[in-house]
């Protein structure tokens, strides 16, 4: 069996780096999105979400290094093309959001992708041994089931 620098199954290495690589894909479609709707809401909560969407957006582009960090630590490379990314992505574009409501009920989808992907990526990192992976993965779970739980409260939900 062929190892990877830091003792991983090459194959198995390859196909969680593929797996973050739609990570990555998706993760830059949301940020994108988190932008656009801080840079556009309007209304009453224009304040509070301004504000929201910041902090969303701010940590959304912590996670894309350290899933582009953690592919070059598998012993692969990150795409890095937005080409690459809207070929790649399941979250979609949105654009021209300017009611907050509409803003959250996309942040939402996008967090229901995103934890999805990365319920699939814990379990295969887990199969590989792969501490590191799952780890992040796990992480990131908890802290955007936790974000779900409190958008979904924002809304009456």
């Amino acid at each position: 069996m062929s190892t990877n620098a830091i003792g991983l199954n090459t194959a198995s290495a390859e196909r969680l780096a593929k797996g973050l690589n739609d990570l990555l894909a998706n993760y830059q479609l949301f940020y994108m999105n988190a932008r656009g709707f801080h840079w556009n809401i309007k209304g009453a909560n224009f304040f509070e979400l301004h504000v929201k969407f910041e902090e969303l957006y701010t940590d959304l582009l912590t996670k894309i290094d350290e899933v582009a960090e953690r592919i070059q630590t598998l012993g692969h490379e990150p795409i890095h093309s937005y080409s690459e990314y809207i070929k790649l992505a399941s979250i979609e574009e949105k654009t021209k959001v300017r009611d907050g409501r509409v803003a959250i009920g996309h942040i939402l989808e996008d967090f229901q992708a995103l934890i999805g992907k990365q319920r699939s990526l814990l379990a295969l990192a887990s199969e590989a041994e792969d501490e590191g992976t799952a780890a992040l993965m796990s992480d990131y779970i908890r802290e955007q089931e936790k974000a779900v739980w409190m958008y979904r409260s924002y809304l009456g939900e």
